[in-house]
């Protein structure tokens, strides 16, 4: 049951992915191993989102649809231009976005996320 809980809550999270950059750029490979996190929305959060933060979410994205934590060589500038891409669009999405809610706080926001894990056991 947990399993299936945690499939469904990562396809809901990928619905929060978008956020803004104000500067992008490719990647080393070194700098994209680890494995996949939640991917946490950016909006409307003091103080606002970092470029590393949308460079961390598109990376997850990318990892997420192409199945991939580390492309093969062969498929590692494709990747990676993916990686970029989706940097660039988040960016010019999140600056397109307007919200009359006051900025949430990130430390608030933080503590209710792990309260809610603790809750449904994804916590020990």
């Amino acid at each position: 049951m947990k399993q299936m809980k945690r499939k469904t809550q990562e396809r809901l999270i990928l619905r929060g992915i978008w956020g803004f950059a104000t500067e992008t750029r490719l990647v080393s490979l070194a700098e994209v191993s680890g494995m996949c996190r939640n991917i946490k929305t950016l909006f409307n959060f003091d103080p606002p989102v970092t470029a590393e933060e949308i460079q961390n979410a598109s990376l997850q994205f990318v990892r997420k649809i192409s199945g991939f934590t580390k492309p093969s060589k062969a498929n590692e500038a494709a990747f990676l231009a993916a990686v970029h891409e989706i940097a660039k669009v988040s960016a010019r999405f999140i600056h397109s976005l307007e919200t009359s809610a006051p900025p949430k706080n990130r430390e608030e926001e933080a503590a209710k996320a792990k309260a809610r894990a603790a809750a449904n056991g994804y916590l020990r």
